[in-house]
């Protein structure tokens, strides 16, 4: 077993030890459902997650991109808003 220390639900693992063990880090995430930290010298690269945790986070990105979609919609409908052309002609980019 490696050497970790818990945050929360994630367990965080040196790169080297990710590498000698993955086989062990995946089984951890899709068995258990723990979230491995993977980090290098103190700094956090990514992280191993189930596929439950992936598909959430995708869900949420997608809710995300639709209430920005939305909400530049109510923006180009507002009065006093400027045409995108305007804009990219003062900044010299039409």
């Amino acid at each position: 077993m490696y050497k970790s220390y818990n945050s929360g639900m994630s367990k965080h693992v040196s790169a080297s030890q990710a590498r000698a063990r993955f086989a062990d880090v995946l089984d951890r995430v899709a068995q258990k459902g723990e979230r491995v930290v993977i980090e290098r010298r103190g700094k956090i690269l990514g992280a191993v997650v189930s596929a439950e945790d992936l598909k959430l986070l995708e869900r949420i990105r997608e809710l995300e991109d639709e209430e920005d979609s939305k909400a530049a919609a109510r923006a180009r409908k507002e009065k006093g808003s400027i045409a995108w052309a305007l804009i990219k002609r003062d900044l010299g980019i039409a």
